[in-house]
């Protein structure tokens, strides 16, 4: 008999997740975040697995506290075997960890005890890291600290973004769950306690954290604008507008002093600690996404005098 299983999850990398469920088990039912407003109009936005749960046909429900006694009495009337969980977005306590018969497992970004916590792709990009992967782990009290049941690792491409990675790796983080909950659930899984001495951690991404730094070198903040593409993005300030670094790539020439403007090959650069930073795409505030290019073309005073 197939086990009845819970879905928990909201932004795009839970999708895929969802729907290999949806296409290969028995999904129940699925929670998601309450609908947030978003853009100018602040109009409720739903997330994206609910679009994907209401396209497969599956019920959803969208608590504002998934711990609440409210919360646990739905899940009780969904009676499921396992709950399985992928960014939902919220910290889950004992009752909800404990109510299945198989307890609640996780599609986590990393290779556990690497970067556990809220931004672990970003912190992969961002600290240079060769290789990241999926973890699918049982859940417990501590932040993604329990037992692991199946591990898989990809390389991170030169030009990786968060935002292709995290596609990437929700891809498969679907693939692996779906493989790993018949041997799981079968009793053919040896559940891998962590190795704690190896854990680092990948905190929450906060907007103001993007603001460039060029006391670093080019290197590391050109990774910087990778990890942090899409959210929270990068940005520095030109003539007292904020300047939004889309694409940049660290060249290895004499830089002409920390923070100065220069340009390279055509395009707007900035002097680091070590080489320069050079803006292939960037938007200035009020105006649209451009190319670096173009940009020096409307703004041949971008050079520092």
């Amino acid at each position: 008999m197939d086990s009845i299983i819970v879905f928990m999850g909201t932004p795009d990398f839970a999708v895929p997740s969802l729907v290999k469920l949806a296409e290969g088990f028995q999904v129940v039912g699925v929670i998601t975040q309450p609908d947030r407003p978003s853009g100018r109009g602040r109009k409720l936005v739903p997330s994206p697995v609910k679009h994907a749960a209401l396209e497969h046909g599956l019920e959803v429900f969208q608590p504002e506290n998934a711990n609440t006694e409210n919360s646990l009495q739905k899940i009780r009337e969904w009676d499921p075997d396992l709950i399985c969980v992928a960014a939902y977005g919220q910290i889950l306590k004992p009752p909800l960890l404990d109510l299945p018969q198989f307890g609640c497992i996780n599609v986590h970004a990393s290779l556990l005890p690497r970067w556990r916590g809220a931004s672990p792709i970003s912190a992969a990009i961002l600290h240079d890291d060769s290789q990241t992967g999926v973890t699918i782990m049982q859940m417990g009290p501590g932040l993604d600290d329990g037992p692991i049941l199946a591990q898989e690792s990809i390389d991170i491409l030169a030009d990786e973004t968060a935002g292709s990675l995290s596609d990437r790796l929700a891809d498969l983080g679907g693939k692996l769950l779906a493989a790993t909950i018949p041997l799981y659930v079968g009793g053919n899984i040896s559940p891998r306690i962590q190795d704690h001495s190896f854990t680092t951690y990948a905190p929450q991404l906060i907007k103001s954290a993007g603001e460039l730094n060029f006391d670093l070198s080019a290197e590391s903040l050109a990774r910087t604008v990778r990890a942090f593409s899409p959210w929270p993005g990068t940005f520095t300030f030109w003539k007292e507008l904020r300047l939004i670094i889309h694409q940049a790539r660290a060249v290895s020439v004499t830089s002409p002093g920390a923070g100065v403007l220069t340009v390279y090959d055509g395009y707007p650069a900035i002097g680091t600690s070590a080489g320069i930073l050079v803006l292939d795409q960037l938007q200035l505030a009020g105006k649209n996404k451009t190319a670096g290019s173009a940009f020096i073309n409307g703004n041949p005073d971008w050079k520092s005098k």
